[in-house]
């Protein structure tokens, strides 16, 4: 119970705080007033009964008769009135066990050692305050109704802003940088704690996008620099005589370009300024076409062929970058299935390490403890960063071990 009160929203936490409020402020006035009600209508009672002792002892002495039903020497008088008659004293007395309406005594030395009392019941006030009481009980489920709805709505508010906040955070995060949270929330409009939220967490998103802009740009700038000395080692590297020497020289330099021309594609993703060239395709016939090229040897299944709009070229890069880290670190046989919108390519070698699985891809990160022939760790970034251009889906998971393990890359286009 405890965990599913925890887990309730802030409206409902609020309308729960504002109803037990009420219902402890109506409960405390409510006993109050009762309180009060039952403490007037005995004093008033007393009075009246005390009223009536007199007028009978005068009507008693003037024509020996007894009226209002006078009893003479009541054996049943209460011990507290009978000390009151031994000292010649008239008082009155309350017999009230809570459980109806209270009996009122009213006794006075009536000469000759006598004592003259009344006793009544008074029901027809204490009928009074019983509506009294259902009045209250009205009034205050009233009250708790109210402040219940009230805090329903109030919370429900604070909530709506709360979540829209939350939400376009979000969005910021997963790289939209046109959204501020304090337009999401309308915070123009209502200056409250949650505007003031939403503009501490838009100075935030400001401060982290020109931190990340400034070092995107390093990086893009560092990579575009080193094209033109890179293209003169490629150029001087076909130069060199034939031999073992010049075939490791080649194979470095040609790792470089490759290094410098995928930190430049990172660098231009990172921007958010990468835009699609939508085309419409068969994504079946366009896999059947592809894989051959980019991993010979890899099996291709179409269970559905569908007809989707997207950018071929970028397509072609992912798909790409996917079929080469199955062949660089997973092991034969490499499978792509096309189902739909929906490519999956999977290998069977050790799959894919808890961190990637855990946070997704990270640039520079291959999964090895060495760097010898391990790539440079780019390529699953880029296939992320391509595939966001897209509008697309790329999640990562391993196949069971019952299954016989492996890799498997889940690629889902939009229509």
């Amino acid at each position: 119970m405890r965990r599913l009160l925890l887990r309730r929203g802030l409206r409902w936490k609020i309308s729960a705080a504002i109803a037990a409020v009420s219902a402890l402020v109506v409960l405390a006035l409510s006993l109050v007033v009762h309180n009060a009600a039952r403490v007037s209508m005995i004093n008033s009672t007393r009075d009246v009964q005390d009223e009536r002792i007199q007028s009978a002892l005068r009507i008693y002495e003037t024509t020996g008769r007894l009226v209002f039903y006078a009893r003479l020497d009541d054996p049943g008088l209460p011990p507290a009135l009978k000390s009151y008659a031994a000292k010649g004293q008239r008082a009155t007395y309350v017999d009230d066990d809570h459980r109806g309406a209270p009996t009122v005594w009213a006794e006075t030395p009536a000469g000759g050692h006598h004592v003259m009392s009344l006793k009544s019941a008074f029901s027809d006030r204490y009928s009074v305050l019983v509506d009294l009481d259902q009045a209250l009980i009205a009034g205050s489920l009233a009250v708790v109704v109210g402040g219940t709805a009230i805090g329903v709505l109030i919370g429900g508010r604070m909530s709506r802003r709360l979540r829209q906040a939350a939400v376009a955070a979000r969005k910021v995060a997963d790289g939209d940088t046109q959204v501020r949270v304090r337009e999401a929330i309308g915070g123009r409009r209502v200056r409250d704690e949650t505007d003031e939220l939403a503009r501490a967490v838009d100075g935030m998103a400001d401060a982290l996008q020109l931190r990340l802009e400034a070092e995107r740009r390093v990086t893009a700038d560092i990579a575009h620099e080193l094209r033109t000395p890179v293209t003169g080692l490629v150029t001087a590297a076909e130069l060199l005589p034939p031999g073992r020497p010049a075939e490791l020289v080649r194979d470095r330099v040609h790792a470089l370009r490759t290094l410098v021309e995928d930190v430049l594609e990172v660098a231009r993703l990172d921007g958010a300024a990468e835009h699609p060239e939508l085309q419409e395709i068969a994504l079946g016939e366009f896999v059947r076409r592809r894989v051959p090229v980019l991993a010979p040897g890899a099996r291709v299944l179409v269970a559905e062929d569908a007809v989707i709009q997207t950018d071929p070229r970028r397509l072609e890069r992912v798909l790409g970058n996917l079929l080469a880290n199955a062949l660089r670190h997973g092991a034969p046989e490499v499978e792509v299935l096309v189902d739909g919108a929906f490519v999956r390519v999977r290998d069977h070698g050790p799959g894919f390490p808890a961190d990637i699985l855990r946070e997704g891809p990270s640039r520079f990160r291959t999964g090895r403890t060495d760097r010898s022939g391990g790539g440079h760790g780019l390529g699953l970034t880029i296939a992320v960063g391509q595939t966001r251009v897209l509008g697309a889906r790329l999640t990562f998971r391993n196949a069971a071990t019952a299954d016989g393990g492996g890799a498997i890359a889940q690629l889902l286009l939009p229509r």
